[in-house]
């Protein structure tokens, strides 16, 4: 858990779920990549497939996107029940 209330990085979410990002950990370019795909602070993500390795393949406002482990463990999310 993250110093924000119930949140985690979005590689822990299961298949299935969705999460508010609250923050995104880090900086560069592809960041700025990240929000031009819709990936911004607020926005509610669902969790299409997250098998344990591999991409996780998530939709944001109505587009699938498949996001390495590595740039999910920066995005951080508060789970929300369904």
């Amino acid at each position: 858990m993250h110093a924000y209330h119930r949140t985690v990085a979005l590689e822990e979410l299961p298949s299935g779920s969705r999460g508010r990002v609250v923050e995104i950990i880090g900086r560069g370019g592809w960041i700025y990549r990240l929000y031009q795909m819709g990936l911004t602070p607020g926005v509610i993500v669902d969790v299409v497939m997250n098998i344990g390795r591999g991409p996780i393949i998530i939709r944001v406002m109505g587009v699938e996107i498949a996001i390495g482990r590595g740039i999910a463990r920066r995005i951080i999310v508060e789970p929300i029940n369904n």
